[in-house]
């Protein structure tokens, strides 16, 4: 098998990888579901790209943003293409901690006037997809059905 897809689909047996995949998919498909869909209480594209363009993000980088959310929450939940997608989690989180959180210190500051969300949860999301990329996609996964049957296992 080549070394670029073994890189891509090969993954441990692991059931904490799918327990940590899972979690992460419903996170991001959540959040993701918010910024492109409108579901959960979300405002939707239009109104994420508005929303964001408050901050100084330009419109194109919030629609990239909010489906790679989407997109990489779907590829955790069903562990298809769970390494590109974690790379994608990664960089879409330490942009949200360069933005927005990182200013307000580590801590969520929940209920703390004046103070907005720091980058706590930020961390730990970038800490699970951190064990997505380096062990892929564990157990269950679209991911290794794929690579079991290209390696001819």
């Amino acid at each position: 098998m080549p070394a670029a897809l073994d890189a891509v689909l090969g993954t441990y047996p692991s059931w904490s990888h799918l327990v940590v995949r899972l979690a992460l998919g419903v996170v991001f498909f959540a959040h993701g579901s918010q910024k492109v869909l409108g579901w959960f209480g979300g405002h939707g594209l239009a109104g994420t790209v508005k929303m964001f363009q408050g901050l100084g993000v330009p419109p194109a980088a919030v629609v990239l943003a909010a489906f790679i959310e989407f997109l990489g929450g779907c590829a955790m939940l069903t562990g298809l293409l769970a390494r590109p997608a974690a790379v994608g989690i990664i960089v879409v989180m330490l942009v949200a901690i360069a933005k927005v959180h990182g200013k307000h210190g580590f801590f969520l500051n929940l209920g703390v006037p004046g103070k907005g969300p720091g980058y706590e949860f930020n961390f730990v999301l970038i800490a699970m997809a951190l064990s997505i990329l380096i062990g892929g996609a564990g157990v269950l996964s679209i991911d290794r059905a794929l690579w079991l049957a290209l390696a001819g296992k």
